[in-house]
C-alpha cells in the first residue's frame, strides 16, 4: 500500500471512531434526561416515586411533650403545696408564740396581784418605779402608760406594780397589775399598761402601789 492510500485509510478509521463516540455520548445524555424527568415541571429538584418509610422510634430518647408538660405541672403543684404548708406552719408557730406570751403575761399579772394583796400602804418600791404617758396615736386612741422599773439595790429582785385609772371625780374605774421578775441589780424593765376602757371619758392613770420582793 502506498503512503497516500495508508493516510486515507487512517482518516476513514478516525472518522468512524469519532462517530461511534458521538453515538455513545448521545445515548448517555438521553438516559440522563429520562432519569431526571420531573413530569414536565422542571423545578431543579429530583422526585422519588417510593413512599418514605416511618422513622424507627425504638432508638429515640426522651419523653413525648405531653408527658414532660404533665411532670412540669406536677412539680409546680407540689411546690405550691409545699409553700402553702410552710406558710401554714409559720402561721401556727406565730399563733403559738403569741399564745405563749399571753399566758406568761397573765401568769406574771396574777403573781403581781397576789404579792400586792397584803401590802399595807403603797409598798416599798415607789422610788424605783416611774410612769410616763404614751401617745394615743401609737395605741389606737387607747390610754396607755409606760412603767420604768429600775432595780436600785445590789441584789436581784422582783417587782409587783398596781396602776389605777381614775375618772374626773377621782373614782377608780379600772385597776391593772404588772409584774417583773428576777431583775438584776441596776437592771431596768419598761412594761406598757393599756387601759381597757373606751377613749371617752378621759381617765387619769395613777401609780397606786409598787412592791419589791
Amino acid at each position: 500500500m502506498n503512503p497516500s492510500t495508508a493516510r486515507a485509510d487512517r482518516s476513514v478509521r478516525g472518522r468512524a471512531a469519532s462517530a461511534a463516540v458521538a453515538v455513545v455520548v448521545a445515548a448517555l445524555g438521553a438516559t440522563g434526561l429520562v432519569a431526571c424527568d420531573t413530569g414536565g415541571d422542571d423545578t431543579g429538584s429530583p422526585t422519588f416515586s417510593e413512599r418514605p418509610s416511618a422513622p424507627d422510634t425504638a432508638g429515640f430518647t426522651g419523653e413525648p411533650p405531653s408527658a414532660v408538660a404533665s411532670e412540669a405541672q406536677e412539680a409546680i403543684e407540689s411546690a405550691r403545696a409545699s409553700a402553702s404548708s410552710a406558710a401554714a406552719s409559720a402561721s401556727e408557730r406565730e399563733a403559738s408564740r403569741k399564745a405563749s406570751i399571753g399566758s406568761e403575761i397573765e401568769r406574771s399579772r396574777q403573781q403581781a396581784e397576789d404579792e400586792l394583796e397584803d401590802v399595807q400602804g403603797r409598798g416599798n418600791a415607789l422610788g424605783e418605779v416611774g410612769m410616763t404617758g404614751k401617745p394615743r396615736s401609737e395605741t389606737g386612741g387607747r390610754l396607755a402608760v409606760v412603767l420604768n422599773i429600775t432595780n436600785k439595790t445590789d441584789e436581784e429582785a422582783s417587782y409587783a406594780v398596781q396602776v389605777d385609772f381614775l375618772d374626773s371625780s377621782g373614782k377608780v374605774v379600772e385597776t391593772q397589775f404588772v409584774g417583773v421578775e428576777d431583775l438584776a441589780p441596776g437592771g431596768r424593765e419598761q412594761p406598757v399598761v393599756i387601759s381597757r376602757q373606751p377613749a371617752e371619758p378621759v381617765l387619769t392613770p395613777k401609780l397606786a402601789k409598787a412592791q419589791r420582793y
